[in-house]
């Protein structure tokens, strides 16, 4: 097997695995905790076993991203190979989060009628919203296959650019802050939900704010100028100036 066979191998199984873990992820959150896995423990040691199990996540993919972790493994990982490397990872590490995740039989919500219609209405809104905002980028390169393909291609990489279009006229995190909500917008509100809910809403605040810090470096006072503009994450302000790519 030649090595242009081999990365075309490594991008399908990529993608698969991408899309697979994704999938799973949005069914989890429109419908609550798949129950694949049963470990039959008791309430407190299956809070601690899902608490483990997302903090787990959230360190390997937080520290995957960032560029000083990219830079420290050059020695180890070609790097045209860092995004599929870190979707991998990130795929099966949320797959497995997923999988084990321990169900709780405890209720504390459920929504009937007209009301459960509304949750999956904003559900369907913030989904659709997430979709315009992945649009509005033009050339996301979700699980980073992108990258190694052009360069079997002999193609050099697309430069990154500052986009601020769609969305991200009114809010500078537009898929974070669809995430959120769609991570609310369930009718069913167990124990784990809810747990699954706040961790992964503050994981989200946390992965913003580190995440502001990379793009400062990366595109400096245009970026300043973005920043002083419009919101973080919630649409709280009209924006009142700016750069844009309408």
């Amino acid at each position: 097997m030649t090595r242009t066979t081999r990365d075309y191998l490594l991008i399908v199984i990529t993608g698969a695995l991408g899309n697979l873990s994704l999938l799973m992820m949005l069914v989890f959150i429109f419908n609550g905790s798949l129950d694949m896995v049963k470990l039959n423990v008791g309430q407190i040691s299956a809070f601690l076993i899902n608490s483990f199990l997302s903090i787990a996540f959230f360190v390997q993919h937080s520290l995957m991203v960032r560029e000083s972790f990219k830079r420290w493994s050059n020695p180890i990982i070609e790097g045209k190979y860092n995004g599929v490397v870190f979707s991998l990872v990130s795929s099966l590490v949320l797959m497995l989060v997923l999988i084990l995740w321990q169900k709780s039989s405890f209720v504390i919500f459920t929504a009937c009628g007209g009301l459960r219609w509304l949750f999956r209405l904003i559900f369907a809104l913030a989904l659709s919203g997430f979709f315009w905002g992945g649009r509005s980028l033009g050339s996301l390169d979700t699980f980073g296959i992108e990258r190694l393909r052009r360069n079997i291609e002999g193609k050099a990489s697309k430069p990154v650019r500052l986009v601020i279009r769609g969305p991200y006229r009114w809010i500078r995190h537009p898929l974070y802050f669809f995430c959120i909500i769609m991570i609310w917008a369930c009718p069913d509100l167990t124990a784990d939900r809810l747990l699954f809910n706040v961790l992964w809403t503050l994981w989200i605040i946390i992965g913003v704010i580190l995440e502001e810090r990379d793009l400062v470096s990366q595109f400096g006072s245009d970026y300043v100028g973005y920043q002083r503009d419009v919101p973080i994450l919630f649409p709280v302000k009209i924006p009142t100036g700016g750069k844009s790519n309408l």
